[in-house]
């Protein structure tokens, strides 16, 4: 979902990422406040798998503020990245003695802001 605040400030979100939101905030974290250019270089050599979906996001959000917008890709750069929990998948699995023990799989929803320089 593509949606623009103010006249520089446009907002892209994932929903229902398949992923703790502890692991995504550590990614979020460490490219907060960077341009856009070394926030890609940054996704793609950290060694975590879960990157892939953030530099989805910020890839897409990128290209429709260039393509709807008109806004140089070059003079962006992410002002606000906010990562909260999504729902959780609840599964049984079998244990000893007719048992069952609960497996949580998380779910979380990531929101960019990218602001342009100029």
């Amino acid at each position: 979902m593509l949606k623009m605040l103010s006249k520089q400030i446009i907002c892209g979100s994932a929903k229902y990422i398949p992923a703790s939101s502890h692991k995504l905030r550590r990614i979020a974290n460490q490219i907060r406040g960077s341009s856009y250019k070394d926030a890609l270089l940054l996704l793609e050599f950290l060694p975590y798998t879960i990157t892939e979906p953030v530099w989805n996001l910020l890839y897409s959000t990128a290209a429709d503020a260039k393509k709807v917008y008109g806004i140089d890709k070059k003079t962006l750069y992410i002002s606000h990245i906010i990562v909260d929990e999504g729902p959780k998948l609840k599964r049984i699995r079998a244990r000893a003695k007719g048992r069952g023990a609960n497996i949580k799989k998380p779910m979380s929803h990531i929101t960019i802001s990218l602001k342009s320089f100029k």
